[in-house]
């Protein structure tokens, strides 16, 4: 069958358990493989993850009430269609697609792009990437009528499709989009929670590049035990690891924080040009990603020498963490797992909004936050099952008793048949010295 027009299947459980593990041993260690195909051994298999995320979204779409998912989200553009045109897209509303029924997603790209993909992106019907343009986050006003014509041409797809007077599922949109559709008699309702229920189990493909995004981190960590000394600042510290991240093949470095010294507590999520000075204690986090699979994962150093209060904040800090790591299992619920964590007045906040991503863990895929979410804030109401599949960070923090001290540890985890599997590597067991005297 031709692959230009051939349906993509649509993956059952059974199927969808052999995408995630197919004869793969667990007793193993996961692949970390580099960034190139080769023809001696099996690497990621990219075709094979793009029929498993848009199996998984198509699987998603029929469990749901909705008739076809429209989606602005760029992580959800990529996770339907395999496709992605860089960094600059990210904040832009300027690309679309939609899964109606149980055809091939049709995706709207900025102006030559579409013609780019018609080129190279063989897994999907040519005639399937158009041009589209509503209007750059409404600096061409709606009145010039680009969304009017984008949501008339979308109702006429989905009566092709024959799901015409079903609710429309939509991730993120522009209001004056949002008005179009109306317009049009569409639908629109919340399409993001179909995304996320098809999101959040993650084939051995997905797994192999959170792994390859995470070994990239830990070859940064080292780089930095070695960097961080006196008379070096937050800003250098941060530079140097944009610099080796982008020469290791990273596609996107989301952020880095550095917060050393009185500015560990509170905890600003941030970086600054501070000076490093002897004694300090000091973390970091590394938000990257590697073919759109993203890293959260906190270290913390101490510069030189570390202070009793310090060692006792970091210990803390990892047991926290370690009791989270050792409840996690498939059927596990997520208020179990929040309820290890010390409550906000604890350690120092009034309430868990105010400590909300201190005690944390979320899901990891192509966005930072997937599900699941697990926090004194949302889980003990609203718990959540662990299923084999799921990837996500834990992340604890631990103020020190010196008032301005603080450690943050985080561990990247796969939710295996039987357990955990931490995929973060550099050691955080005991407090590591940078540049001990």
């Amino acid at each position: 069958m031709n692959k230009r027009t051939a349906e993509p299947r649509v993956v059952t459980e059974d199927a969808a358990r052999r995408d995630l593990d197919p004869n793969w041993r667990w007793d193993r260690a996961l692949p970390a493989p580099g960034h190139t195909s080769v023809d001696f051994e099996t690497r990621v298999d990219f075709r094979r993850l793009h029929r498993y995320r848009l199996g998984r979204a198509k699987q998603a779409l029929q469990a749901s009430d909705l008739g076809a998912l429209l989606v602005f989200d760029v992580n959800n553009i990529r996770y339907l269609t395999g496709t992605k045109i860089g960094e600059w897209e990210r904040d832009k509303l300027c690309r679309f697609a939609l899964l109606a029924g149980d055809g091939d997603p049709i995706e709207w790209d900025f102006g030559s792009a579409a013609v780019h993909h018609r080129l190279y992106c063989d897994w999907l019907p040519p005639q399937n990437f158009r041009a589209g343009m509503l209007g750059m986050r409404g600096t061409v006003p709606p009145s010039a009528g680009l969304m009017r014509r984008h949501a008339e041409e979308i109702a006429g797809l989905l009566k092709e499709a024959g799901v015409a007077g079903l609710p429309v599922g939509v991730d993120l949109v522009e209001p004056g989009m949002w008005l179009a559709l109306e317009k049009a008699g569409i639908k629109p309702v919340d399409g993001q929670q179909v995304m996320l229920d098809a999101r959040e189990i993650k084939n051995i493909d997905e797994i192999t590049l959170l792994n390859q995004a995470a070994a990239m981190v830990d070859g940064v960590y080292h780089m930095i035990w070695e960097e961080l000394k006196p008379g070096v600042r937050e800003n250098d510290i941060v530079a140097k690891a944009n610099k080796m991240l982008y020469e290791m093949g990273s596609d996107d470095v989301e952020a880095i924080n550095a917060i050393s010294g009185e500015r560990c507590n509170p905890h600003p999520h941030n970086f600054t040009d501070r000076l490093i000075r002897p004694g300090d204690q000091a973390f970091f986090d590394i938000l990257q990603s590697y073919m759109g699979y993203r890293t959260c994962y906190y270290r913390t150093f101490n510069v030189g020498r570390a202070t009793d209060a310090q060692r006792d904040a970091y210990k803390l800090c990892r047991e926290w963490l370690d009791e989270a790591i050792q409840l996690i299992r498939p059927g596990q619920s997520t208020d179990k797992v929040a309820a290890v964590w010390p409550k906000a007045p604890e350690f120092g906040f009034p309430d868990e909004m105010a400590a909300f991503g201190l005690q944390f863990g979320h899901g990891l895929g192509l966005a930072l936050h997937e599900r699941p979410i697990i926090s004194r804030l949302v889980s003990m109401e609203q718990p959540m099952e662990l299923k084999p599949g799921m990837v996500f960070a834990l992340e604890t923090y631990c103020p020190a008793k010196d008032g301005f001290s603080a450690a943050r540890i985080e561990e990247e985890v796969v939710v295996t048949d039987t357990g955990a599997r931490v995929i973060t590597h550099f050691p955080a067991e005991e407090l590591p010295i940078a540049n001990a005297y």
